[in-house]
């Protein structure tokens, strides 16, 4: 489980964040009570896009194809 950290005590509190890390903890970096970063082991990280990379891979092989038709790239910014 991911420990928090406000986003106004990283910096003080950094080396002991890295050194948690390196021990395998993770932490979320919280922001006016929104969560903005999470830092996790070098190694598992690798893990989390290859999950991440999956997922979203599976989620777009079970959408539709949409056709949307012929169009040049000025019709995106018609100002019309």
């Amino acid at each position: 489980m991911d420990e928090t950290v406000l986003a106004t005590d990283v910096e003080r509190k950094f080396s002991s964040i890295l050194r948690g890390v390196r021990e395998g903890k993770s932490y979320v970096v919280i922001s006016h009570g929104r969560p903005v970063a999470r830092t996790v082991p070098a190694d598992r990280r690798e893990g989390v896009f290859r999950r991440s990379r999956a997922a979203l891979l599976s989620r777009l092989e079970g959408q539709p194809v949409v056709d949307a038709g012929n169009w040049i790239r000025d019709d995106a910014y018609d100002e019309g």
